[in-house]
């Protein structure tokens, strides 16, 4: 089995970041949470995110950004009309049927694309649309937790990620590939 990380592996960027700016032409009030954005993302690049600190962030962006619970949602397929170009096709077409996409990106928003993706095994973020809160944040050993959850101890032959984040998922892999614009190095 193979297991493929989402962002910057099979999307070139941060798909969540990419679906902010993109909402900023209907609601100016992402612009105010822009900052909190982008240094999350560094300390995410850096590896130095905290799991509590990040779903505190997310949530006070979604309960005070957004003026309703469907605009992120109604937000989705107009995303993927215009970002769909930003999906790595070269990388989408070595999933097969029985591999596994995880990602710390909300489910509402892999699931704009499922149609595009070879499988129906995707593990995710999930948030609670009447809450407008994190249900679950699958980041760093979260990922292996939910993957355990749903596959036991099922072997992970390759696993592909951009980022050292994923160290977790690494440990349990065979051979791990580091992607970099669509460039594969194995680290293991």
């Amino acid at each position: 089995m193979k297991v493929f990380d989402f962002d910057n592996t099979l999307y070139h960027g941060e798909s969540a970041v990419d679906l902010a700016l993109y909402m900023i032409k209907n609601n100016r009030r992402i612009i105010l949470y822009l900052p909190k954005i982008f240094i999350n993302l560094i300390k995410y690049k850096l590896c130095m995110v905290e799991k509590k600190k990040m779903v505190i962030a997310i949530n006070d962006f979604l309960r005070n950004a957004l003026r309703s619970k469907d605009e992120i949602y109604n937000a989705v397929n107009g995303f993927w009309d215009k970002n769909k170009s930003k999906l790595d096709m070269k990388m989408l077409k070595r999933i097969g049927r029985d591999d596994v996409i995880i990602t710390a990106g909300p489910d509402f928003l892999i699931n704009g694309i499922r149609y595009l993706i070879n499988t129906d095994n995707i593990i995710s973020s999930s948030i609670d649309p009447d809450k407008m809160k994190v249900k679950y944040l699958n980041f760093g050993d979260n990922k292996v937790k939910a993957y355990k959850a749903l596959y036991g101890e099922k072997h992970i032959d390759c696993f592909y990620t951009d980022s050292y984040n994923d160290k977790a998922l690494m440990d349990i892999s065979d051979r791990v590939f580091i992607v970099k614009k669509g460039r594969l190095s194995r680290v293991k």
